[in-house]
């Protein structure tokens, strides 16, 4: 029997399925080799990386919640240099995209690190973190205003030939509004969503359980959220939209997929089931299989919603 076609295009950026493993998550990749192989993988996101290398934040920086954890790692990461030099290098005997995810505290951070990475051996593309505050416009964070959102995603396009994914925030009134403006200063495709924030609190020491207060909310918890984001941002752009958010299972994919979202990452349910993206691989093939279905292409987008028209 021939398997189903699981390729997707995201703008210039090809993949061989629709899986990525998302940023936070999944290491620099190398981590999880005892658990899976690279090389199955539609892609993977490092962790974010920074011009510098960076500590994050003092532990508790973790914490369970009703399906799903919060974290507020602080973006530890090695930096854009050593990541280049050191981690690149061991991913390269893969057949996989690797992703660099890119945050700064300046349109001019996020620019440079855009440019160090442009050009790197063996890394296929761009994904621009804007959940982080500007401390320029005195902690204002990029992603929850579309004029800040442009300007950086402007600012990274011209210092970078490789395709460029925006991650959107979905702490907005409208992530539509974002959507397009990463859209129109050159984004080659939108990922979404980032995590929400969220608080936990230690009701014996009357304490926030995070040392850093607030942290971020992934998991099954904010599927249904992420859902209705991504339907709303893939009808409001036509760049590909990459949707997440709670993602354990094929058919957590699948609702993705039908809301309008070209491929997925899987985030959370790596610390799980750590090769949890094959499972949702092997998932998709069988749905297709089972449904007489030749491509993931197919799908994508054909949410009946009852409105009398395919959303």
């Amino acid at each position: 029997m021939v398997k189903p076609d699981l390729s997707v295009a995201l703008g210039p950026l090809r993949l061989k399925n629709p899986v990525i493993a998302a940023s936070g998550t999944f290491g620099y990749g190398t981590e999880f080799l005892p658990f899976l192989d690279l090389s199955e993988l539609g892609g993977l996101v490092v962790k974010g990386l920074s011009l510098e290398p960076r500590v994050g934040n003092p532990p508790p920086r973790i914490v369970e919640t009703p399906a799903g954890m919060l974290n507020a790692i602080g973006l530890q990461n090695v930096g854009v240099d050593a990541f280049v030099r050191e981690k690149l290098p061991a991913l390269a005997g893969y057949d996989t995209v690797v992703l660099a995810n890119v945050f700064g505290e300046t349109e001019e951070e996020y620019a440079l690190a855009c440019a160090r990475l442009d050009g790197a051996p063996g890394l296929g593309a761009i994904e621009l973190n804007v959940s982080c505050p500007n401390t320029e416009a005195g902690g204002m964070i990029f992603g929850n205003d579309p004029i800040a959102l442009g300007r950086v995603t402007r600012a990274c396009r011209r210092s970078t030939r490789l395709p460029l994914l925006v991650k959107l925030s979905p702490n907005v009134t409208d992530i539509r509004e974002g959507a397009r403006a990463a859209e129109a200063e050159g984004a080659d495709a939108l990922s979404l969503v980032n995590t929400f924030v969220g608080m936990a609190v230690d009701v014996d020491r009357r304490r926030p359980v995070l040392a850093n207060v607030a942290g971020g909310l992934s998991g099954p918890a904010i599927r249904p959220l992420a859902v209705w984001m991504t339907w709303q941002a893939s009808r409001a752009v036509k760049i590909p939209v990459v949707g997440m958010g709670g993602i354990l299972t094929a058919r957590d994919a699948l609702e993705f997929i039908l809301a309008g979202a070209s491929a997925v990452q899987v985030g959370t349910a790596n610390f799980i089931q750590p090769d949890a993206c094959i499972r949702v691989i092997r998932g998709l093939e069988d749905h297709l299989t089972s449904r007489g279905l030749s491509s993931i292409r197919e799908i994508v987008g054909t949410l009946e919603t009852g409105e009398g028209r395919r959303s």
